[in-house]
């Protein structure tokens, strides 16, 4: 069985943007909330960035951030229908190509991996959006240009929503707002007063909330769309998800790119699943990688890992109950269950499914031998591929799409709240941004130890005006 969704994303480059400013301002403030992604020209030390002091993994994104720029910038705005009984969502998509006016460091590596996902650097240089980063720059807080629309995006007082955004969040701030304060506790003032409805984390929800296999962006949101898809096609109680996408016609229509996305199912690739790229959602050998690096099969996978484990654990109890019924029949005699089994009983489905045949000690092996989701995880590894064997790739990977994975994550999170029994995920993921390696996240606030920066200050002047300043400072 296949589904598929084919979202449309509108392309936004030098050549275009005044003539699409007014719908995407219209957009913005119409939005019910707005998710968000970029494409960054590199991050710098890997290692720093994962740094054991929070204040110095912030100080290490402040450093990339001041020397590395936003190649492009997507945005999708969703916009809640109204409807009593579901949760509907009219969804427009921008993507942004941007193009830094100042020297920036460009990574190899970085490239490499945007050049395999289809971005055009030629296109990049030649057709960019313009922009100054740090504090504004003559007419730059006035017009109609990135940090206008950046503003834009504040003035709404909308829910902000991003994956894994902590990165997304710090450089946004270096590129488009203000020069980045040099404490971490004024950067999450700043951010809280920013957008006072909030920041969302989908990182952080499918990771700790919903508690996924893998909480990177394509796998969550595949996951997410699955489990939405299968919960109408069996009559759940409870609300679902749908989505509405505007309709392109004219001149307008030769500026979107139909993103086409699938769902596609069967046995036939398991075993020859990149368990790297299934941990992490990436590889370093990238297209190169003779392993599948298709997200259902991925999903397929964990799904039928979890079922093999059920069924384990449900054989295990009944064999528990079997010694426990043995040894009572010592006392009492020989127990009915014996009895059928002795005179040639044909064991159940389950029984014969739930057998240790897939449980060898390779089964148990994970990436570096390293099982996903924790040692009691057990994840087959991959057998011997023959060469031949076709290489699967998304081909969705770009700032606009990623913004709308990461806007139908926050919307099924949504509707979760009205099922039976399920907890408010998206109450409880607000202003928290994910920290890898960390079990606990960053909480975007202000603290009664903090102060706001000067450089917000003055943008808060510009953004909400002196009137209304303080009773949003407050």
């Amino acid at each position: 069985m296949t589904r598929s969704i084919t979202v449309p994303v509108v392309d936004v480059q030098t050549n275009n943007f005044q003539e699409l400013w007014p719908a995407m301002v219209l957009a913005v403030k119409s939005a019910s909330f707005i998710a968000l992604d970029t494409e960054l020209s590199g991050l710098g030390n890997r290692k720093a960035l994962l740094a054991e002091s929070i204040e110095d993994r912030y100080k290490a994104i402040c450093h990339a951030a001041r020397t590395r720029s936003i190649l492009s910038l997507g945005l999708a705005c969703y916009k809640k229908v109204e409807d009593k009984v579901n949760y509907t969502y009219l969804v427009q998509v921008y993507n942004l190509t941007l193009l830094c006016m100042e020297e920036y460091i460009i990574e190899p590596q970085s490239v490499q991996f945007l050049v395999q996902h289809g971005f055009d650097f030629n296109k990049q240089y030649a057709q960019g959006i313009p922009y100054y980063k740090g504090n504004d720059k003559g007419g730059d807080a006035h017009g109609q240009n990135v940090r206008t629309l950046f503003l834009e995006l504040l003035r709404t007082r909308k829910p902000l929503v991003v994956h894994n955004g902590l990165i997304d969040m710090v450089f946004l701030y270096q590129c488009f707002y203000a020069h980045l304060p040099e404490r971490l506790a004024t950067f999450t003032a700043d951010l809280s007063q920013m957008f006072p409805a909030g920041v969302f984390d989908t990182k952080y929800v499918t990771e700790y909330e919903l508690r996924f296999t893998a909480s990177y962006l394509e796998y969550a949101y595949k996951k997410c769309k699955l489990e939405n898809s299968r919960s109408k096609e069996v009559g759940e109680g409870g609300a679902h998800l749908f989505l509405e996408f505007c309709s392109y016609s004219g001149p307008l229509s030769t500026y979107v790119d139909y993103r086409f996305c699938s769902e596609e199912s069967g046995e036939e690739a398991l075993q020859n699943i990149c368990q790297r790229f299934s941990a992490y959602g990436w590889c370093p050998n990238g297209s190169a990688c003779p392993m599948s690096h298709n997200t259902d099969l991925i999903i397929q996978q964990d799904e039928k890992t979890k079922e093999d484990k059920r069924k384990k654990r449900k054989r295990k109890k009944k064999q528990k109950a079997a010694e426990r019924e043995a040894e009572a029949g010592e006392k009492d005699g020989p127990s009915k269950k014996q009895l059928c089994l002795e005179v040639g009983e044909v064991l159940s489905p389950d029984q014969v499914e739930g057998l240790d045949k897939h449980t060898t000690s390779e089964d148990c092996s994970g990436v570096n031998g390293t099982p996903r989701g924790g040692a009691s995880d057990s994840v087959p590894t991959a057998g011997k591929t023959d060469s031949k064997v076709k290489k699967v790739e998304g081909g969705t990977h770009r700032a606009g799409f990623d913004a709308f994975m990461t806007g139908y994550i926050f919307s099924y999170v949504g509707t979760l709240k009205s099922k039976p029994g399920e907890r408010n995920a998206e109450a409880s993921c607000l202003n928290k941004l994910y920290l890898s390696g960390k079990t606990v996240p960053l909480h975007v606030t202000k603290s009664t130890f903090s102060k706001s920066s000067k450089a917000h200050t003055h943008k808060m002047e510009l953004v909400w005006g002196k009137v209304d300043q303080g009773t949003v400072l407050a």
